[in-house]
């Protein structure tokens, strides 16, 4: 099956001139099918994507605009596909906000995203200084380097199923005044019987943040399964990453920001992460907002976990809900369906068929 392309035509030409070069070194010799208008985005189920997006100097891009109230109002238009995203921008602005936002659309609208799905160019192209030193060459050359090698992991990549899968669920919240544990005690009760479930506490100054060591410091203690600092996320979180097949993060909305135990745990991941690779393990959300702004943490767990620490994404990754007195959640109209069905989407994404 060929590769389907989907290049929102920018609002000015000259805006697709740099990618279009990328995309002609990191599609050469492959079939391809692209698509440039939002009415042409039907018919894609199953599809592997390659959702390309020029965004110009002030991050805008009507055309992908028209796009993203498509992809919004349809829930199912993508159900099977997986997708990678190219973002070029003419500034150093923009780039990673408008990819999380797509990444976010995408999946709602029933997209997987495979671990590190994003390749994307700032106008100087400085985001490459590091990996041009590694592969010795030039910006371009890595920026077209990395364009290549997303299409290639698109092309071959598969997420493992397990027969009886492990979940470890990670929270910060207290069980009697929590609205997010109460929809995770709900959700846990149709996943129990087919997973091994685990879950870990981060409160009460069990978890210190990452304090940024030097790279070489983070990397010595990295590779043998540590970290300097040590504590609980060395002696009990690392060895549970390691086993599980899939986490669950449980992610109440404090200022339209994760948890500050939560961001201390994914900060923290990075040491694990200079060992592994975390592209066969899958990341789920449950996002409980007071007003509103669940959406704005959904975007924080896609960028930190699936684009960053390269957690796979499978389709529908969160339940995202608003509720603020406590045992309000489980008392909203319809959540019963919903409980049901992000059970189902974990069960679906990691249960061998």
């Amino acid at each position: 099956m060929s590769l389907v392309v989907i290049h929102p035509a920018p609002d000015a030409a000259w805006a697709d001139l740099r990618l279009d070069g990328v995309l002609r070194y990191a599609l050469e010799e492959r079939e391809t099918h692209t698509l440039r208008r939002a009415e042409e985005l039907e018919g894609l189920e199953g599809s592997t994507l390659l959702f390309v997006l020029p965004l110009g100097e002030a991050g805008i891009n009507l055309e992908y605009t028209r796009m993203l109230l498509r992809l919004r109002t349809r829930p199912h238009l993508l159900q099977g596909c997986t997708a990678g995203i190219i973002v070029d921008g003419a500034g150093e602005l923009y780039t990673k906000s408008a990819a999380a936002e797509l990444a976010l659309a995408l999946n709602r609208s029933g997209c997987a995203l495979p671990g590190r799905p994003l390749v994307e160019g700032t106008g100087s192209l400085a985001n490459f200084a590091v990996q041009a030193k590694n592969l010795g060459t030039d910006l371009m050359g890595a920026y077209r380097a990395a364009a290549r090698e997303l299409v290639e992991r698109l092309e071959r990549e598969r997420f493992p199923r397990r027969v009886r899968p492990k979940l470890l669920v990670l929270h910060a919240s207290s069980h009697h005044t929590s609205n997010t544990m109460d929809l995770w005690s709900r959700a846990k009760e149709s996943l129990k019987d087919c997973c091994d479930i685990r879950e870990i506490g981060l409160r009460n100054g069990t978890l210190s943040d990452c304090s940024g060591c030097p790279y070489t410091m983070c990397l010595h203690f990295g590779e043998r399964g540590g970290c300097f600092y040590g504590g609980v996320m060395q002696e009990e979180v690392y060895p549970a990453v390691r086993e599980a097949d899939a986490l669950v993060l449980l992610c109440p909305n404090y200022n339209d920001a994760l948890s500050a135990n939560l961001t201390a745990f994914i900060n923290r991941l990075t040491a694990l992460f200079r060992q592994t690779r975390f592209y066969d393990k899958a990341v789920f959300a449950l996002v409980v907002s007071g007003y509103s702004g669940g959406d704005i943490l959904a975007r924080q767990v896609i960028s930190a976990m699936n684009m960053n620490k390269s957690f796979y994404l499978p389709p529908h990754f969160a339940l995202v809900e608003t509720a603020n007195f406590p045992g309000q959640a489980l008392a909203l109209p319809g959540i019963e369906e919903r409980l049901e069905g992000f059970s189902r989407n974990i069960r679906n994404a990691l249960l061998a068929r």
